[in-house]
């Protein structure tokens, strides 16, 4: 089995420091995450970045500091900037990391519910644009599915050309208006792509190391950070991002899977 590429969500766009202080918002407190993570053994920086006061932002220049800092912390690393934004930006602000030409973004496939009255909306239209876009600046995509009709739509604009092989996805499972984060559905989404594909699991809170755990024995790869959940255990919030991971790479360890590097990840990624 090939070895295990971990990401960290290191802050999302949603979570706050009145549901755990460690979330990051500055610079700094971004740089602290990200290299609490790294050390710990993930590879890819999944990077959403915060005003000061903690309000989220897809402003280039905002993204282009905060990458600086984390690559001068951890210069190897693969830094996987969101496109997705937060709910209600248009896909202007939302592609603006883009311009900085990252080795990997984030790329969603479809429009979800994501509870209340909020909906994230990318239509087809938009998937096309993004997929465009980062073609032109040579971005991975990294293909964000959080139900199995996303996974076709992705599908289906491969063969129309718009995204291009090695296609890797991200399975984010227990979203409140997604698909549900249990075993038959994730081996459901992992049999529904190429054999030649890879892909990353994310379980959203209480679920995120049961479905990490999963993908581990099935041989895929894994996320875990604040962006998804903040608790390192029931009742006990996570210290750090780091802390998270630390918890991934012991299960890893004691089911044989060795973690990958970078330079590793890369390679299984399709990025060198």
């Amino acid at each position: 089995m090939e070895k295990l590429v971990i990401t960290a969500a290191i802050c999302g766009a949603e979570v706050t420091k009145e549901q755990n202080p460690s979330v990051p918002y500055t610079v700094e407190e971004i740089v602290r995450e990200a290299k609490s993570a790294y050390h710990a053994g993930a590879s890819i920086i999944h990077l959403h970045v915060r005003e000061d006061d903690g309000t989220p932002t897809q402003d280039k220049e905002r993204f282009e500091v905060c990458i600086k800092a984390i690559k001068e912390a951890c210069p190897d690393v693969i830094i996987q900037p969101s496109t997705g934004g937060a709910v209600g930006m248009s896909n202007e602000e939302r592609l603006q990391p883009t311009l900085l030409k990252p080795e990997m973004a984030s790329l969603d496939c479809g429009t979800c519910n994501f509870g209340g009255d909020d909906i994230f909306v990318n239509t087809e239209n938009t998937i096309i644009e993004f997929a465009n876009t980062m073609n032109k600046m040579g971005i991975k995509p990294e293909l964000e599915v959080f139900d199995k009709g996303m996974v076709d739509m992705a599908l289906r604009l491969h063969k129309k050309g718009y995204i291009k092989v090695p296609l890797h996805f991200n399975f984010v499972l227990g979203v409140n208006g997604g698909i549900a984060a249990t075993p038959r559905d994730l081996v459901f989404l992992a049999g529904s792509i190429p054999t030649d594909a890879t892909y990353t699991v994310t379980g959203i809170g209480r679920h995120q190391i049961s479905m990490a755990t999963l993908s581990m024995v099935m041989g895929g790869h894994v996320r875990v950070g604040f962006e998804d959940n903040l608790y390192l255990k029931k009742g006990v919030l996570a210290k750090s991002n780091g802390e998270l991971v630390e918890k991934i790479v012991r299960i890893a360890e004691a089911l044989g899977r060795e973690i990958a590097t970078p330079e590793e990840a890369r390679c299984i990624l399709g990025l060198s």
